[in-house]
């Protein structure tokens, strides 16, 4: 579980710069994951723009905000114990942030269609010196986010180090695509 949003940290309420710069990549209409989405910023900044999301968290408060929200399948689910809760769902564009759970990355990964986005933006190692996270099992190692992505993804976009959001933090943060299987062919940007 990530630090940034447990024992009482608000949600933050605007959607991620990183997030809005890599939407156009995902197939209008589609079918996106906003996982561990908490209060759902991202959810609805994607539903908005007529994609059907599924919000996944473990906080059952949080996701009562989005309910009856349109194009928004709130689930309450154990991110980190028990069975995987999206085993044979694929979508369009797996969305993440602020939230790193090492033993589930595979099956995340997993999760992104041939074709789909990978949109990912969480703290890394040096955030400490910022304030929370500093738990290391909540911060990146330097690369760590990339390696984990092997030959199954065609990285769009890599960062990593300080940025201000609206606070000063230490990031990491891709966005990739997944290869098709027949191709090593990246979609087109949808404009």
């Amino acid at each position: 579980m990530s630090e940034e949003i447990s024992a009482g940290h608000p949600y933050p309420a605007e959607p991620s710069a990183w997030v809005r710069r890599f939407l156009p990549l995902v197939a209008p209409g589609g079918k996106v994951l906003d996982y561990a989405c908490g209060a759902g910023r991202h959810a609805r900044l994607f539903a908005a723009r007529g994609y059907r999301v599924v919000a996944v968290d473990r906080s059952a408060e949080a996701l009562a905000t989005l309910a009856g929200e349109p194009r928004i399948e709130p689930r309450c689910e154990d991110l980190e114990e028990g069975p995987w809760p999206l085993a044979g769902e694929l979508f369009d564009a797996v969305v993440v942030t602020n939230y790193l759970y090492r033993p589930r990355l595979r099956e995340l990964l997993a999760c992104v269609a041939p074709g789909g986005a990978l949109i990912y933006e969480t703290f890394m190692q040096g955030n400490e010196r910022f304030g929370r996270p500093s738990n290391p099992e909540f911060l990146l190692r330097p690369g760590e986010l990339l390696g984990s992505l092997g030959t199954d993804f065609a990285v769009l976009a890599f960062e990593q180090g300080v940025v201000e959001r609206p606070k000063a933090a230490v990031v990491q943060r891709v966005c990739a695509v997944r290869r098709p299987a027949d191709s090593t062919a990246l979609p087109a940007a949808a404009e």
